[in-house]
């Protein structure tokens, strides 16, 4: 080797190292930041209690790869013992790479299930050519795991929504539904006998998607759905990420609004006792206990951070 390989190849190496280093640094800082997150939204809806058996929904995506190794690092110092299993439903796409998901669940130690259900023909025999399939895969898959849930005695059931299919879900409702509804971070199903939560709702995509990325997660793509153009929902994520661009902080505050509703400022008669309303009364409302429960200074109420999470002193779950 001549000298000037010499040099050329240390300074490879140095340029290399640096990078390897910078890496590192960011990986530890999304990271810690998922967790502080992942913590805050457990904490705040009680999401996980002592001796619960969680199963973790894993797709073979980005946002289910982050939310099981964060339930991981959380669980090695939480102050409450409680299971984690992985699950894995194979619709039987044509394609689907068996392999990948039970060889990096066994290579990181954690108990999993791979349920086989042919929901993929279901699916292609009942929606017509040209048609979004979104809607009957997703019942037919949640009622699989719901199902299989119960079986392995699974009290709650872990998705990977992040903050962003919330909003997106909102506006969805919105725009095409005709209502104020989004993915609450913990949900009871319709019949009362499944408990749904999503760890991941205070966490942005784009950070789950760059720890991803460092973290070198085996991806696998939906070929069912996530090649379909123009959906509404792919409509809608375009709507918000040009919003994010053009007009930072807007996607924290209308976040900040999903957790600060005042029903008393909307129009839903269901919700809010309009017709028994009175003047001499605070707010009109002459009985005191509803008073006593009606958040009249929500903006006094609400804190900046997280997009308008509340931020705690003290989280237990968080050993930082």
């Amino acid at each position: 080797m001549t000298a000037d390989t010499r040099i050329h190849a240390d300074q490879v190496d140095a340029a290399t190292n640096e990078l390897d280093k910078k890496r590192k640094t960011r990986l530890n800082k999304l990271q810690k930041r998922l967790r502080r997150e992942v913590g805050q939204a457990i904490e705040a809806f009680n999401m996980i209690e002592a001796g619960d058996k969680v199963m973790v929904c894993l797709s073979g995506g980005k946002d289910s790869y982050a939310m099981l190794d964060i339930l991981l690092n959380l669980q090695k110092s939480a102050p409450v013992d409680f299971e984690l299993v992985a699950v894995n439903l194979d619709q039987k796409q044509p394609g689907f790479p068996e392999h990948v998901l039970p060889e990096y669940l066994a290579s990181i130690g954690v108990p999993y299930h791979i349920v086989e259900r042919d929901t993929y023909s279901i699916v292609k025999e009942v929606v017509p050519e040209g048609k979004t399939t979104c809607a009957l895969c997703s019942r037919l898959r949640r009622g699989t795991l719901y199902g299989f849930a119960d079986e392995i005695g699974a009290n709650k059931i872990a998705l990977g929504h992040h903050r962003d299919d919330i909003l997106e879900t909102f506006f969805l409702n919105m725009f095409y539904g005709g209502k104020l509804k989004s993915m609450p971070p913990k949900l009871v199903s319709d019949d009362g006998k499944n408990m749904v939560i999503r760890p991941l709702a205070y966490a942005r995509e784009k950070d789950i998607a760059e720890y991803a990325e460092l973290k070198q997660f085996p991806i696998i793509p939906c070929n069912l759905c996530g090649s379909q153009e123009n959906l509404q929902r792919q409509v809608i994520k375009e709507m918000l990420q040009g919003w994010d661009k053009t007009n930072p902080g807007r996607i924290e505050t209308m976040f900040r609004a999903l957790c600060n509703v005042v029903p008393s400022h909307l129009a839903d008669t269901a919700l809010f006792d309009f017709k028994s309303l009175q003047l001499g009364f605070p707010h009109g409302i002459a009985d005191p206990a509803a008073l006593a429960g009606f958040r009249a200074e929500s903006d006094e109420e609400s804190s900046s951070g997280n997009g308008g999470v509340q931020t705690m002193e003290r989280i237990d779950i968080l050993s930082l």
